[in-house]
């Protein structure tokens, strides 16, 4: 089993049935899955906009957080001051600089649906 690193926009699509979920699934079946802490803020994050847009819907929204239990995920920590100076360097985000500094510091590939990151991703 081989491990890859997963990013909020993967695991987006896969808890609240986006598009490109089936494409994450191919690509993490099987795989051990590690991502930073910011992960969980950024998915609790997109349920609390779907909350705000659809208040009935709160209680699946809240639901399909679970996903993240159901993976077992590995949380690893980040260097902040390497991942604000790969920021600054690639024009990401802290948020999605994040991801990428971690898929680099553990030599691994990086599931995202983000385009940006991916392409920055696809240069390791």
């Amino acid at each position: 089993m081989s491990d890859k690193v997963v990013d909020a926009s993967a695991l987006a699509a896969i808890a609240f049935a986006e598009p490109g979920a089936d494409a994450v699934i191919d690509q993490i079946d099987g795989h051990r899955l590690h991502a930073p802490t910011l992960i969980v803020f950024e998915l609790m994050n997109v349920a609390w906009k779907r909350s705000k847009k659809q208040p009935a819907a709160t209680a699946l929204f809240l639901q399909a957080l679970e996903v993240l239990e159901g993976l077992g995920l590995r949380f690893r920590g980040i260097d902040q001051g390497e991942v604000v100076r790969l920021g600054l360097a690639t024009g990401l985000t802290a948020y999605d600089a994040t991801y990428l500094w971690l898929a680099r510091a553990l030599a691994m590939p990086l599931v995202t649906l983000d385009k940006k990151l991916g392409a920055h991703a696809r240069r390791l």
